[in-house]
């Protein structure tokens, strides 16, 4: 966070060449901001701000929070989604505080992936940064969202899931139209049965439940 507080400046050639002391974050007013989407998190304890000699205050704060995000796995394990982290100050109205951001999303997004230290199971594809003004009790207050678009790596789930279902399916096409005896198919579709509902556990414990729409893959 960055700005600007006219009554908080002073010339360094009368203190030393002194053009930027660091302070403790309650010596002066700094924006409160909060994040619409946080369910938890910890606080950082970097309490401290720069102040530059021209009044120009510079605060950063590592936060790590969870986010609550609306999921659609229809195309699981193939999917993309789109999360959002709308930043906003309910305490001042728009009229007094206005939020804007320094960088633009292409900055942010080399920035942002310079912090990757592993690849998980989803792939950060996007970043675009939305400011609006959103109204409540009649009053208008500056949010900034940043939309984040993440696509699922789906190499594990091909290999534990699609590959031995389609596997199951092709063994039971075949055993259907096979030379063999009834009494042979007969046994031959029940142990596809029995492997298709060990299937069917490991897949309810695989798959997203948080989506109104199950994915495609399990509704055969």
């Amino acid at each position: 966070q960055e700005w600007q507080n006219p009554f908080a400046t002073w010339d360094p050639r009368d203190f030393c060449n002194i053009s930027e002391i660091v302070l403790p974050m309650d010596t002066y007013w700094s924006p409160p901001v909060f994040i619409l989407e946080r369910v938890n998190g910890q606080n950082p304890e970097l309490n401290y701000m720069a102040l530059r000699h021209d009044g120009i205050f510079n605060s950063t704060r590592p936060y790590q929070v969870t986010l609550t995000c609306s999921l659609i796995i229809f195309k699981f394990p193939f999917d993309t989604q789109m999360c959002n982290l709308s930043m906003v100050s309910f305490l001042y109205p728009v009229t007094d505080f206005v939020m804007k951001t320094r960088r633009t999303p292409a900055e942010m997004m080399k920035n942002s992936e310079s912090f990757f230290l592993t690849d998980g199971e989803w792939k950060f594809t996007n970043l675009s940064i939305i400011e609006y003004t959103e109204t409540a009790d009649d009053k208008g207050f500056s949010v900034v969202t940043y939309v984040i678009s993440m696509e699922r790596r789906p190499t594990l789930y091909v290999l534990n899931l699609i590959l031995p279902t389609c596997a199951l399916y092709l063994l039971d096409m075949a055993v259907l139209f096979g030379p063999s005896s009834l009494e042979e198919k007969i046994d031959f579709q029940i142990a596809i049965i029995l492997g298709s509902s060990m299937l069917a556990v490991i897949l309810n414990n695989i798959l997203p439940t948080s989506s109104n729409k199950p994915p495609i893959i399990g509704t055969h």
